[in-house]
């Protein structure tokens, strides 16, 4: 079986991580993307008909959502190492489309590995360190130091790259576009797009070509360390969890005499094998959401292909 089969053999899998899935992390950044670059756009085209000038927009708006790449501009509004990337200008429009057909793509790969607790951190750590990295570009590199007082950077580049370098070291050899010759394997396509952000460190865009290629090792150090059972992405969990709970109305919990014989709620007489085996579905479907496709065991596996061949879920 090849790695473009593995995610295909097993539907709930697929089916778990579709478009409108809850608690979708891929989903969640796709909206996100998506509706502030329509909101920019939004308020370009506001700016417009009050017969505002491009600049006065620029100044009021971008400037407050673009990461400067002058030092002291990024301490009077450090916020934009988080806003840059995921905002984009209403005339960048090919690039938001192509900047979320590789999120869309190398994501949805990427959950399927990992579950869906790290994809939403591995986009913020490359969009930050892609950030920092072009602002020392900017403020270091002697062509450039001229221009860091005017200089800034929007879009979410860095941290699509960084996801595609994770998904790709993740999964190297997984095949895209398998009726070409057997398919593309996806370190081919990251090394094409490596390259094209290597060969632009040589011009006046070095800074931003800098910031991408810092997104990229982000994605290579974050899968490195998670291999040594290091989660970079715990303590974001954990603040997400801290939050959602503080929000959340405490559980009533009642005796455990009515809850235990009494509460049986709409389960039917010597119906106990088939609740047991749908909560055993669900069971394994959830730790696929939140561990990933490879934290399930061959026996799980077997459960899902015979539940989808039986049109159990």
């Amino acid at each position: 079986m090849g790695e473009s089969d593995r995610y295909s053999e097993y539907n709930p899998s697929r089916k778990k991580f579709s478009l409108g899935a809850d608690g979708n992390a891929l989903t969640m950044l796709f909206i996100i993307n998506i509706v502030c670059f329509l909101f920019v756009l939004f308020l370009q085209m506001a700016f417009f008909f009050a017969e505002q000038s491009t600049a006065v927009f620029q100044e009021k708006i971008i400037a407050n959502l673009a990461v400067p790449a002058g030092i002291m501009s990024l301490l009077k509004k450090p916020w934009t190492l988080f806003t840059y990337c995921f905002a984009e200008e209403g005339a960048t429009y090919m690039r938001i489309l192509s900047n979320m057909l590789w999120l869309w793509g190398f994501g949805y790969l990427f959950q399927a590995e990992t579950g869906n607790r790290k994809l939403i951190p591995l986009y913020i750590y490359g969009g930050v360190i892609g950030a920092l990295f072009f602002v020392i570009a900017s403020n270091v590199i002697p062509p450039l130091q001229p221009f860091a007082g005017s200089s800034t950077m929007l879009g979410a580049n860095a941290s699509v790259m960084a996801v595609a370098m994770a998904t790709t070291t993740l999964i190297p050899n997984y095949r895209i576009f398998t009726q070409i010759r057997g398919g593309i394997p996806l370190w081919v396509l990251m090394l094409v797009y490596g390259i094209i952000d290597f060969v632009g460190v040589i011009g006046l865009g070095a800074a931003h070509s800098i910031a991408h290629l810092a997104g990229l090792l982000t994605g290579y150090f974050f899968v490195l360390l998670l291999r040594k059972e290091i989660d970079p992405s715990a303590w974001m969990g954990r603040l997400y969890d801290n939050i959602s709970n503080a929000f959340k109305p405490a559980k009533k919990t009642g005796k455990v005499k009515e809850m235990v014989f009494y509460k049986t709620g709409d389960r039917k007489p010597y119906d106990k094998n088939a609740i047991i085996n749908q909560e055993r579905i669900d069971g394994i479907l959830d730790k696929i959401n939140t561990q990933g496709i490879n934290s399930i065991s061959k026996e799980e596996k077997a459960i899902l292909k015979k539940a989808a061949d039986e049109d159990l879920i």
